[in-house]
């Protein structure tokens, strides 16, 4: 029988390739599928359909640019899952402390302050099922947290018990529901009149956390603003689009998209929408190396119009389009179908080589050994790629990502092996966690509000020695020389995690923010009449 098989599939090849041969063409499509139905009806051992074919999927993307690619169903659900805007699951952000599930804090209003978890709690079991000491990583956990919304799981949580600090067990149960996830890290006032927005990612809701935070801060008094990009490696380009549609004149021109097999397509600021929520007033945006993608649009955006100024280093260079290709199991393929250009026409796309994905990705560590990172003067413009603004004619270049109006070298003083080595044992988050424990309700009733704690809070000799033993327990050698230089940092990352498992997310950039370069290079331009000298007709930049 399967002998007969193979010799029906034999002959119906020679027919289609006769046929194929007849009209003298050969389409690589048949011959893709001619080769995986020989693989199948013919290879010596048994396959996997399935796996043959992703392999071949992947390959084939693989040889094309750096940011083509296929994932698999569940690789798919975890991609789109935090550009959505919600999911549902219990409400908590959680840390892992030893092989213990600890809970940083419970979402407002969600399922597990609702039931009466607490900051601090450690949740030891899901359904019976223990988690505690199961060296699990973080992706296991949350598939065991989340689930459908309405759906109910057992957790039992590990409490101290009040000024015995003797441990309680607790089972508590829950309904999960949705959970939202926030883009906006922080909104703060900086100063009387300059406000602060940090945003991760640019997603669903984004455009909704703007716009109520721009609200509540003009109502503090806002007349400036530091957008806060660092770091943020994009998302959705339409939340891009309707953040500069708050920022730029209604019309304007954001992005457009082109390529070979998709037409010219302009994305323009709110034509018929509103006024915007802050087109006026001095604007910095805040870029570094690993800001991509929308954050690009948005730095690219601002910075063609003359709306504002960009502080900090050379962005990504992520300026292709993918368009999400699904498939009926759940898997899809994100294929680039064209290029993003800002308004002037810069492609913020830098070059690549198809299918050389590593050289691609190691742009960046090829910055730093250039000097490009510590240094504008390493910064090499081209001047055929060379273009001027839209309102005041400055001369800016294209070539790959936004540089900045004001650049901001990396700041290397005070990192140093020993500060390396206790963070990557993971012993700074073992030291607040138990800090925090230990001091939660003195720190609160002695700071009222994260203001206070800003302020007034500082870590003390005695406090650095015991993150040093407690590393020292880990095996790491302490180095007087480092630990001395490092000290500026470790007290920073200790008071930021501190603040933030006390008070709220924000707090840890309220503290970061004072010791961060970029930040205090923004301010200081924001406040200064470097500002407007950078928004003169014809002036050059990056500023120095």
């Amino acid at each position: 029988m399967k002998f007969l098989r193979y010799t029906l599939f034999l002959f119906l090849l020679g027919v289609l390739f006769a046929g194929i041969k007849a009209r003298n063409e050969f389409p690589a499509a048949h011959k893709l599928r001619m080769a995986e139905q020989a693989i199948s009806q013919m290879y010596v051992d048994t396959v996997n359909e399935g796996q043959l074919v992703e392999a071949a999927i992947k390959a084939m993307v693989e040889s094309l640019d750096p940011h083509s690619a296929y994932s698999n169903a569940e690789e798919t659900r975890e991609l789109n899952e935090p550009l959505a805007g919600n999911f549902s699951g219990i409400g908590i952000s959680f840390n892992m402390n030893r092989d213990t599930l600890y809970v940083i804090q419970t979402v407002s209003g969600g399922p597990s302050e609702r039931v009466g978890l607490l900051a601090g709690d450690r949740i030891i079991a899901v359904n019976d099922s223990s988690i505690a000491g199961q060296k699990l990583k973080n992706s296991a956990i949350m598939k065991k947290l989340r689930g459908p919304k309405g759906s109910v799981v057992d957790v039992t949580v590990l409490r101290r018990n009040g000024a015995s600090q003797i441990p309680d067990t607790i089972d508590f149960r829950i309904t999960r529901a949705d959970i939202p996830i926030y883009s906006v890290d922080a909104a703060y006032m900086v100063e009387p009149t300059v406000g602060y927005i940090r945003i991760n990612k640019f997603a669903a809701e984004t455009r909704k956390e703007v716009e109520n935070a721009l609200n509540d801060l003009k109502k503090q008094g806002m007349q400036n603003l530091i957008l806060d990009l660092t770091d943020n490696g994009g998302g959705y380009l339409q939340a891009a689009v309707d953040i500069l549609g708050e920022m730029l004149d209604p019309g304007s021109l954001t992005v457009y998209t082109e390529g070979l097999n998709s037409p010219r397509f302009n994305f323009e600021a709110y034509p018929h929408m509103p006024k915007p929520l802050f087109n006026k007033g001095r604007l910095v945006v805040m870029v570094n190396q690993f800001s991509a993608s929308a954050s690009e649009i948005t730095s690219g955006a601002v910075q063609d119009w003359d709306r504002g100024v960009i502080v900090g280093r050379r962005t990504f260079g992520k300026g292709l389009v993918q368009r999400p290709i699904p498939f009926p199991d759940g898997s899809m393929i994100r294929l680039t179908v064209a290029h993003y250009y800002t308004p002037t026409g810069r492609d913020i796309q830098k070059p690549y080589t198809n299918g050389n994905q590593k050289e691609y990705h190691r742009d960046i560590l090829d910055r730093y050994n250039s000097g490009e990172l510590m240094s504008s003067d390493s910064i090499h413009y081209v001047d055929s790629l060379k273009v001027e603004t839209l309102r005041l004619q400055r001369p800016i270049y294209g070539g790959g990502g936004i540089t900045p109006d004001f650049f901001v070298p990396l700041d290397t003083t005070h990192f140093t092996k020993f500060y390396r080595d206790v963070q990557a044992k993971g012993t700074l988050n073992q030291y607040v966690i138990a800090y925090v424990d230990a001091h939660r309700k003195a720190i609160k009733s002695e700071y009222k509000s994260d203001s206070e704690f800003v302020r007034h809070f500082d870590i003390t000799p005695q406090m650095l020695q015991q993150v040093y033993d407690m590393a020292a327990k880990e095996g790491v050698v302490f180095n007087e020389e480092e630990a001395k230089r490092s000290e500026p940092l470790f007290k920073m990352i200790i008071k930021a995690l501190i603040g933030r498992d006390i008070y709220e997310n924000a707090t840890y950039f309220k503290i970061y923010n004072e010791y961060d370069p970029i930040f205090r290079e923004a301010l200081r331009v924001i406040r200064s009449a470097d500002y407007d000298k950078a928004l003169t007709p014809g002036n050059s930049y990056p500023a120095k």
